[in-house]
């Protein structure tokens, strides 16, 4: 079996000589990994390359924002457009001002063994251009595919520095020395991280995590409209459509059903808020049952505070003591005393009165269709009663000339005398 030879590119030197300390945020994986997914979709030519924006204070550096980069090609490797790379910066530093963020390195899909030689030129260009200690982000692509859940993710940080040329050759190797030459050759080492997560960065790490929410296309177009459409002018099609008016009437709950199908987005947001509720209060009762199941298992000198030896002997197994849990179960019931309010009667005051108005404000509403509904009752029962009046009187005077002193509405003689 052949053994891989060890990537020229990397440094034999420990990663915690430097001390660099690199803080990364969720952001930066979303951006990256969007980028790829839409390379790959797109099917388009070139490596993927982008700029990494953050903060760097002494040997600790933050990575915030990341962004895609325009490439060139000049003198056979792979550059960065200078031009438009120095307008898009400056435009991403005039957004980002607080915090100021600046250039701190550059990614790009890596192999698992590390850089190659065709990332050099850009990440040379990177660091005389604009920061000497920029560092690289290698994404593995292929460690993200065949990677499990839950586990490492599939990236690596690199730093880099100028080695001595000697240092990298097999020992035992002369070599030359000439005046003008230089003796530094780059080199990277592979740095620890840690994920940082601000408070409104969970919004998209929470979107993400359930799924993308409400990003489904969801086709809203329903087979009435369309039936609507096609309607012919013969007395078949409308058969057909009277007899689907009819089935409708005799099963209004089968149509109401098919309507309620589609949900809008204010409801999907709601269910999905309640559902997150409702598994968070599932998980806390699990959590306190296990807990009052632990607890019931103890042995009976740390439930009943006795000696050990005046418990009488039992065939029963108890669960193992583990004082670090019952240290914790005991903060966590001190704790318990601060979440009660110091004025318990003002605070169930306060809670009722507020009840309270939440009910007064559901009355008024039910009120206020109530008498909407009255309403709207009189004024069709004032139409239809006026209609009759109208009609009896006709009958009455036995023609719908309105008797034989007027004609068409005009006033005769026998209306002024009466």
């Amino acid at each position: 079996m052949a053994v891989d030879a060890p990537n020229p590119l990397i440094s034999t030197q420990k990663s915690s000589d430097s001390g660099l300390q690199v803080a990364l945020h969720p952001l930066v994986l979303l951006t990256i990994s969007d980028y790829i997914t839409r390379h790959t979709l797109r099917r388009q030519q070139g490596p993927v390359v982008g700029a990494l924006l953050g903060q760097q204070n002494g040997r600790e550096i933050t990575i915030e924002h990341a962004f895609e980069c325009l490439l060139a090609e000049a003198e056979d490797e792979i550059v960065l457009n200078q031009t438009w790379f120095e307008e898009r910066l400056q435009q991403m530093k005039d957004v980002h001002k607080v915090p100021a963020l600046d250039l701190v390195g550059w990614y790009s899909i890596l192999p698992a063994s590390g850089p190659q030689p065709v990332h050099l030129p850009i990440h040379r260009q990177i660091l005389h251009s604009y920061n000497e200690s920029a560092i690289l982000l290698g994404f593995h692509p292929t460690a993200a595919l065949g990677g499990s859940a839950g586990g490492k993710l599939p990236l690596t940080i690199y730093e880099s520095n100028y080695e001595a040329e000697e240092l990298a050759t097999a020992i035992g190797e002369d070599k030359e020395m000439k005046d003008g030459e230089s003796q530094l050759a780059l080199r990277f080492k592979v740095l620890p991280y840690s994920v940082e997560t601000g408070e409104a960065e969970m919004i998209s790490v929470d979107f993400v995590a359930r799924g993308g929410g409400n990003a489904t296309a969801v086709d809203g177009t329903t087979k009435t409209p369309a039936v609507e459409k096609s309607e012919p002018s013969s007395d078949k099609g409308k058969g057909k459509t009277r007899a689907s008016k009819k089935s409708e009437e005799q099963d209004p709950e089968a149509s109401k059903a098919d309507e309620q199908q589609i949900l809008s987005r204010e409801d999907e947001e709601l269910i999905a808020s309640l559902t997150a509720k409702a598994n968070a209060i599932k998980m806390l009762h699990a959590r306190i049952n296990l807990i009052a199941i632990y607890l019931q298992n103890l042995p009976p000198s740390y439930i009943l505070n006795v000696v050990p030896e005046d418990v009488e002997p039992t065939d029963k197994k108890y669960t193992p003591v583990n004082h670090s849990v019952l240290r914790s179960i005991q903060a966590l019931l001190t704790r318990l005393s601060l979440l009660v309010p110091a004025d318990a009667v003002a605070f169930e005051r306060e809670l009722m009165s507020e009840q309270n108005d939440v009910n007064l404000v559901s009355l008024l509403s039910t009120l206020t269709q109530s008498i909407k509904d009255v309403r709207e009752t009189g004024r069709k029962f004032a139409i239809v009663d006026t209609q009759k009046g109208i009609k009896s009187k006709s009958d009455r005077s036995g023609g719908p000339w309105g008797g034989s002193g007027s004609f068409n509405g005009v006033m005769g003689v026998g209306d002024l005398l009466s």
